[in-house]
């Protein structure tokens, strides 16, 4: 593979194109049944249920499965029983031992902030078209689960680049890491 391809939005080229293929077919799945519902179908149940389990297959698939293997990322919520308060995990791969496809690296990231602009638009599209006032639960309960996915992803990559960081300062010492990272600035 040539260095030009690197990062392309090309399934093909992905490392795990099965585990791609199926994250998107969520995400794109619960989008289009939303939309077909709103346009041609008039059981709003039907359409309701079929798209809540789209969702959540989604955000379940995405959360434990898409995001180890695509990005090498990894949260969830503890729940401390005695005080009832509850903080959020993070976990990512360690970047000596695992390398992160380019491809499936942009693939994630783009259908990760694409997919809450999207139910953002169609939520105030329907806000906008009061007759379907309705349909804005559905959208609701799709910017909860995709936003929260987001936020969470967003901090795990912030935790492990940090951690990175933190690992390299320690290692290789933070004087000499600045001098490299200033004599690769000035003259690379």
């Amino acid at each position: 593979m040539d260095q030009s391809q690197l990062g392309e939005l090309n399934w093909r080229l992905s490392a795990h194109p099965i585990t791609l293929l199926i994250f998107l077919a969520f995400r794109i799945g619960s989008l289009l049944m939303y939309l077909f519902g709103v346009l041609f179908i008039s059981n709003f149940v039907l359409v309701f249920i079929i798209t809540l389990l789209l969702l959540s297959a989604d955000f379940y698939y995405l959360k434990n499965i898409a995001g180890r293997r695509l990005v090498g990322l990894r949260w969830w919520n503890e729940v401390n029983t005695a005080t009832g308060e509850s903080h959020w995990v993070f976990e990512s791969s360690d970047p000596a031992t695992r390398t992160i496809n380019a491809t499936d690296k942009r693939f994630f990231w783009l259908s990760l902030y694409a997919a809450p602009a999207l139910w953002i638009a169609l939520a105030i599209l329907a806000i906008i078209r009061l007759q379907n006032v309705i349909w804005l639960s559905l959208v609701g309960i799709a910017l909860v689960l995709t936003i929260t996915n987001t936020l969470a992803f967003s901090r795990a990559d912030k935790f492990s680049q940090a951690s990175s960081f933190a690992n390299r300062a320690l290692s290789g010492g933070i004087a000499g890491n600045l001098a490299s990272g200033l004599w690769g600035r000035l003259f690379g």
